[in-house]
């Protein structure tokens, strides 16, 4: 065939061919990319969407909140240890905070990142072509793992602070 290329088949999800406009299944019309078809299936996709949000907040939230906390336990822990008895001094007697500090530092940016991947996800589902699914009021959803993130992104700066000037 001159439409398809030399040495072998067209591409299966590609057709070369204008269409007609008949219903072979190569050249069937399909719908726009972003079209939005408010039926019961699309609505409960759109929910199962907004969920996997949640859960992915979720496990940055989980994410973040073990950084911060190992960074304070290792802190806490190698400080603790070199001054019990008998303990030789460390090679490096500042690398447990420095790596405190880092760890500490990562989960407070995964916090930072988490809500900005959120917010502008929240942004495109509640967006223009998804309004008739997403069932949009005037107020709004709230979500309280915003809240969350917040608070979590006040308790690393302390833990932070604390490490980094010896408050503890």
């Amino acid at each position: 065939m001159a439409d398809e290329p030399a040495g072998g088949t067209a591409h299966p999800c590609i057709n070369p061919r204008k269409s007609t406009g008949m219903s072979d299944a190569r050249t069937a019309p399909q719908a726009e990319r972003f079209e939005v078809r408010v039926t019961a299936d699309s609505h409960f996709a759109w929910i199962r969407t907004r969920l996997a949000l949640e859960r992915t907040i979720m496990s940055w939230l989980r994410t973040a909140v073990a950084l911060i906390g190992f960074g304070f336990a290792i802190v806490q822990y190698l400080e603790h240890l070199e001054q019990t008895p008998g303990a030789r001094s460390a090679y490096l007697p500042h690398a447990p905070r420095y790596l405190g500090l880092a760890l500490i530092s990562c989960g407070i940016l995964a916090l930072v990142v988490s809500i900005w991947q959120y917010w502008w996800s929240i942004r495109y589902l509640w967006g223009e072509p998804y309004t008739p699914l997403s069932g949009a009021t005037e107020e709004g959803v709230q979500t309280p793992v915003i809240a969350v993130a917040v608070v979590l992104i006040a308790i690393g700066l302390f833990a932070f602070f604390v490490v980094l000037f010896r408050l503890t």
